[in-house]
C-alpha cells in the first residue's frame, strides 16, 4: 500500500509538476489519521460491540426461555407447593400488564427479604429425581451454550439444579434417609428454589418489555398462581 501510494504521487507529479499541492494534501491527510482512528476505534467499534452484545443477550434470553419452558416453570411450581410461607408473597408474584419498572424492583427487593422454606417431608423425592434425570441431557446442552458466559446468575442457577440432581441421583434408596440427610436435601432444594424465583422475575420483566405474546403465556402459566391455565379467559 505504501509503494502504491508513492507510485500514485509520482504519477500526480509527472502530470502536474506541483509538489506544493501534493504536500498540502499529504499533510492534511496525515493530520486526519488520528481523528479517523478515534472515530473507528472509539465510536464505530463501540457501536458495533453494543450491537453484538444486544444480539448475544437476545440469544441468551432465548436459552433462558427454553429452560423455563422445559424445566424451570415446572420446578418452580413443584417447589412453591412445598413452601409453607408462600402465601405471604404469592400476591406480589401475580405479574400483570400494568406492572411498571418500579414494581418489578419492589418485588425483587421483597423476594430478597423473604424467608424461603421447603417442607421436605411433603416432597416426593423419587418423583423429583425422576424428573431431573429425564431432563439432564437437556440441561447439559444448555450448559454447553457459550452465551451463558454473559449471565453469571443464570449459570449459578444451572449449577444449583445440577447439584440437586446429582445429590438425588447418587442416593440408592431415597425413601430411607436419616433426618440429617433430609435437611441437607432441603437446603439443596431451597438453594435452587431461591435462584429460580430470582431468574423467573428477571425473565418475566424482559418478556414484558420485549415480547408481549410470550409474556401473556408466561403469566397464564404463572407457577405461583393456583388457578394457572393456558386458556385465555
Amino acid at each position: 500500500m505504501i509503494v502504491l501510494s508513492i507510485i500514485l504521487y509520482l504519477i500526480h507529479y509527472a502530470m502536474f509538476r506541483d509538489t506544493h499541492h501534493i504536500f498540502i494534501f499529504m499533510v492534511g491527510d496525515i493530520a486526519f489519521v488520528p481523528i479517523e482512528i478515534l472515530l473507528v476505534t472509539l465510536i464505530i467499534h463501540r457501536l458495533l460491540n453494543e450491537r453484538e452484545k444486544r444480539a448475544r443477550l437476545e440469544k441468551l434470553n432465548m436459552v433462558i426461555g427454553t429452560f423455563f419452558s422445559a424445566v424451570g416453570t415446572k420446578l418452580l411450581t413443584y417447589f412453591s407447593d412445598f413452601d409453607p410461607g408462600l402465601d405471604k408473597i404469592r400476591n406480589h408474584l401475580m405479574v400483570t400488564n400494568d406492572w411498571s419498572e418500579q414494581e418489578f424492583l419492589e418485588v425483587s427487593q421483597r423476594l430478597k427479604n423473604y424467608d424461603y422454606k421447603i417442607d421436605i417431608q411433603r416432597v416426593d423425592l423419587e418423583e423429583l429425581r425422576g424428573f431431573l434425570m429425564e431432563k439432564k441431557d437437556f440441561l447439559i446442552r444448555i450448559l454447553e451454550n457459550p452465551t451463558l458466559l454473559e449471565h453469571e446468575s443464570f449459570t449459578e442457577l444451572l449449577r444449583a439444579v445440577f447439584h440437586l440432581s446429582d445429590e438425588l441421583e447418587f442416593r440408592e434408596d431415597i425413601s430411607q434417609l436419616p433426618d440429617t440427610d433430609y435437611q441437607h436435601l432441603a437446603n439443596d432444594i431451597k438453594r435452587a428454589y431461591i435462584k429460580l424465583v430470582y431468574e423467573w422475575i428477571d425473565y418475566v420483566k424482559y418478556l414484558k418489555g420485549n415480547y408481549p405474546y410470550l409474556f401473556s403465556l408466561t403469566m397464564r402459566m404463572n407457577p405461583f398462581d393456583l388457578e394457572a391455565s393456558p386458556l385465555v379467559r
